[in-house]
């Protein structure tokens, strides 16, 4: 009865809007509380033609929507404590407007903006309101000696934007998040190493605010999972990508490149339109101009390839390069995982399986892990726990055993005794510890 009673309401008032008594509908309001701020969404069934203001005591936000109707159950929004309170309508000074009031706890720094139709929505009236900081977000703290590695994880995507939808209606926003917490607990689980989430729910967090998320948590390198799609469902396979000067040409890569630029438009706003937002290739890889950042991306890449090979089909066996959306200059070490094709049956069915997201999570930990157990930071306790002794291999030098150990060749000629650089396959050496 529901469904029909608001079947015959919405046609009622399509005919009334097209007598030109009111030309828009608020059909639906939606809430994204996160960690530093609320979103809240009206959709729309046309441009919105609004303005706002302030109220304090008690801090109030009003919006008023000229030429509306609405016809959303606001009495039955989720509770958002934190920061709303109650959103409810409110007499209006016009004729034919609707005045929407969120009651809110403290005042905050706001953002309203009106997006067009795209992906699966229609217009809507984006309100963030956004903690204020009183302290910058981002602050260096001196790092401790035999400190934890630390892993940045962000889960593509998130409340607004829900990334790929798969063919049965599955958001790759879901997927993603799954594999990150699985990610994150098994790092959590290995001494010396620590994750740090970006995302922790579903919502949505801007491209600059995951930047700087990544730059207060002090990670050490940055994995961004996705889920991907294509407009055929024959794609399937996992890939890597890392950023720099060289651009990718493949239909892959222009496909997506086309799909960024569409998705801009679900989550961000203001200047955040114009520059670019989370999708696909373009989420939250750091600018990687500088030479040993993407050396250290190319090599986690590689390593990282080499473990899901074990566990999943690929796409490409190749780290893949993309300049899209790069962010603002940024050292941090970085790549994004596409764990498969959700548009793919084959992949979308091992995608949903706990078992085949576990193996995932794994083959990531893993790759990451040789990295950083052949090449760690000198203040970490990785460091402090390598091997004292070495085996020369076949084809390494000494500048390569001292680059893996992070100590120069003249330190390890020292601990050695050796008068030249010459090293023979299965000599034994010794690793000196550097403070």
């Amino acid at each position: 009865m529901k469904t029909a009673f608001r079947t015959v309401l919405l046609l009622l008032l399509s005919l009334y809007s097209l007598t030109g008594l009111a030309q828009n509908m608020i059909e639906g309001v939606r809430i994204w509380p996160s960690p530093d701020n609320t979103r809240v969404v009206f959709d729309l069934s046309d441009q919105p033609d609004y303005s706002y203001f302030f109220l304090k005591q008690p801090d109030r936000l009003v919006i008023d929507f000229k030429n509306t109707d609405n016809i959303a159950e606001l009495t039955q929004l989720p509770k958002d404590g934190d920061r709303i309170k109650r959103i409810r309508t409110s007499l209006s000074k016009g004729k034919r407007a609707v005045r929407i009031v969120l009651d809110l706890s403290n005042q905050y720094d706001e953002k309203v903006f009106a997006l067009p139709p795209t992906g699966p929505y229609g217009n809507r009236l984006v309100v963030d309101l956004h903690d204020r900081q009183k302290t910058p977000l981002v602050t260096r703290k001196p790092r401790l000696k035999n400190r934890d590695i630390v892993i940045g994880i962000d889960a593509g995507h998130g409340g607004e934007d829900p990334g790929s939808i798969s063919k049965s209606g599955t958001h790759e926003k879901k997927i993603t998040l799954s594999i990150a917490k699985r990610l994150q607990r098994i790092i959590n689980a290995e001494p010396g190493m620590k994750a740090e989430m970006i995302r922790t729910g579903d919502y949505y967090v801007n491209l600059n605010q995951r930047t700087r998320l990544a730059r207060k948590k002090q990670v050490d390198f940055l994995v961004s999972i996705h889920a991907d799609a294509f407009h055929s469902p024959r794609p399937r396979g996992a890939s890597v990508w890392i950023v720099n000067d060289r651009r990718a040409e493949s239909e892959l890569s222009k496909w997506l490149k086309n799909r960024e630029k569409n998705s801009e438009l679900l989550g961000g706003g203001g200047e955040l339109i114009k520059r670019t937002n989370d999708d696909n290739l373009a989420v939250f890889i750091a600018d990687l101009t500088k030479d040993k950042s993407l050396e250290i991306s190319d090599r986690i890449a590689r390593n990282v390839i080499a473990e899901l090979q074990k566990v999943t089909r690929m796409h490409k066996t190749q780290p893949q390069n993309a300049s899209l959306a790069v962010l603002k200059s940024s050292d941090i070490p970085s790549m994004l995982v596409e764990t498969g094709f959700i548009s793919n049956p084959y992949d979308f069915k091992n995608l949903m399986s706990r078992t085949h997201q576990e193996k995932l999570a794994k083959a990531m930990f893993n790759g990451i892990k040789k990295h950083f157990y052949d090449y760690p930071p000198q203040d970490s306790l990785i460091a402090n726990m390598r091997p004292t002794k070495h085996k020369i291999s076949r084809g390494e030098s000494l500048s390569v055993v001292a680059q893996r150990y992070n100590v120069s060749v003249q330190q390890l000629k020292l601990a050695n005794n050796l008068k030249t650089d010459v090293v023979r396959v299965g000599q034994t050496l010794t690793i000196p510890r550097v403070n």
